[in-house]
């Protein structure tokens, strides 16, 4: 069974958002990880606080995001490389 164009357009968008969003969550999943190795307790007053458990997780969020937006970016920018040779 065939696909027409605007499907196959479709199917290849939702691939690409399946693929980006486990890049995402993979990468937060990482800098989680990453920032338990962080000493947070010479620069909070409480390291068991539910404020310090939310710093690192936005932290982790932070980081991750930036992390998976910088490897998207580059896969995008490679793939428009490769449309110059």
């Amino acid at each position: 069974m065939e696909m027409a164009g605007t499907d196959s357009i479709s199917f290849t968008f939702a691939i690409s958002g399946i693929i980006y969003i486990l890049i995402v969550l993979i990468c937060i999943a990482l800098s989680w990880w990453g920032l338990q190795q962080f000493r947070f307790d010479l620069f909070v007053k409480n390291p068991r606080s539910i404020q310090s458990k939310l710093l690192q997780i936005f932290l982790s969020l932070a980081l991750g995001y930036q992390v998976a937006r910088f490897i998207i970016d580059y896969f995008n920018w490679s793939a428009m490389i490769k449309g110059l040779f």
